[in-house]
């Protein structure tokens, strides 16, 4: 494999529909709390410590690939650090996880937003890049950049932390529609931004999460939702990157997430792969969908589970072995390992 250019690079190659030899295989959040290399750092750091220090955010991010030979490396990083530079104040408390000190209840709020500075308020993420493609170069494997789309962001900002329903979030939507667009304008623009930082940092493909975009329904997505996504990922797809888009719980509109852009579609494990290719059409290329649980089975179940999924979807130009969703933290290092030595072993013709 050629450091300089990653031309056999088989997650690229399987990004931009390219012929290839084997199935490439990363996984949604592989460098986390189930390895024990990240846990003995945890230990010593806060989340947001390692992610604002781009020297552990590199070795965080190269934990994985150094234990199993994945096909891709993505930067070890959050969705949230971006609202910082909004003027969000972020928190990640013990047991309750991510929290907005100050979420958006008014309309009125959205005057108190700053004028982001991406490159000065996120550079550790940027740096952290540069010192991974330096340690990746060797091994010819390409890096991953991602941030969280601006419905999931929004969705943040509007209910202070996770929600089950997203219903301050969907009320707020509905009832301030003008300032609706508002916001979610400015979180393209600074999504956007972000992602482009990353990509001249040295990211060779980038990944746009709409972890709750789920929640809504088609109509929903289509009305408030997708042009915003859509304007992230038509600003990012001008650098010539690949450009991935993951969502759960798509499965009512797929076809919308797609037209909304992205060379990769990420699925879920709640669709059936081989009907969600056939919707999604031989354009674009297709990334998962495992039950991330799986993992936590007994090898032999695990192995028919991954085998029906390479049966459904190996020799489809543009498919990337992936979990329909992270990792857990109680999944098995050894079942990550033979997961991907055999989904390596599937020759492709």
């Amino acid at each position: 494999m050629n450091p300089a250019t990653f031309e056999n690079s088989p997650f690229l190659n399987a990004c931009r529909l390219k012929k290839n030899t084997r199935v490439p295989v990363w996984f949604l959040r592989q460098a986390g709390r189930y390895m024990a290399a990240y846990r003995q750092l945890r230990s010593r750091h806060s989340l947001l410590e390692m992610v604002k220090d781009p020297q552990l955010a590199a070795e965080v991010t190269l934990q994985p690939v150094q234990a199993f030979g994945v096909d891709a490396a993505i930067i070890f990083a959050d969705i949230l650090p971006p609202l910082e530079t909004l003027g969000f104040q972020l928190e990640f408390v013990q047991g309750e996880g991510p929290l907005i000190r100050n979420p958006i209840r008014e309309a009125s709020d959205l005057k108190k937003l700053k004028d982001p500075d991406v490159k000065k308020g996120l550079g550790f993420t940027f740096e952290a890049i540069r010192k991974v493609r330096q340690e990746l170069a060797p091994r010819g494997v390409p890096l991953i950049g991602f941030a969280g789309a601006p419905f999931t962001l929004a969705s943040y900002a509007i209910e202070g932390g996770s929600s089950k329903d997203k219903a301050l979030t969907k009320t707020w939507m509905r009832r301030e529609t003008a300032a609706w667009g508002v916001l979610m304008e400015s979180l393209a623009r600074l999504t956007a931004e972000y992602l482009t930082a990353q990509v001249e940092a040295g990211a060779q493909a980038v990944q746009l999460f709409d972890s709750w975009v789920g929640e809504l329904s088609p109509e929903d997505y289509r009305a408030y939702v997708a042009p915003y996504s859509h304007q992230v990922l038509s600003a990012v797809a001008k650098l010539g990157v690949p450009v991935l888009h993951f969502g759960t719980g798509t499965a009512g509109f797929l076809e919308d997430l797609r037209d909304a852009g992205g060379d990769v579609i990420g699925l879920d494990w709640r669709v059936d792969p081989a009907q969600a290719a056939q919707r999604l059409g031989p354009r674009v290329a297709v990334q998962g969908n495992l039950d991330p649980t799986l993992l936590l089975a007994p090898w032999e179940v695990l192995k028919g589970a991954a085998d029906r999924l390479l049966d459904a979807l190996a020799d489809r130009p543009g498919f990337i072995f992936n979990v329909g969703h992270g990792l857990g933290q109680t999944t098995p290092e050894d079942n990550v390992a033979r997961l991907v030595e055999h989904v390596h072993a599937r020759r492709l013709v």
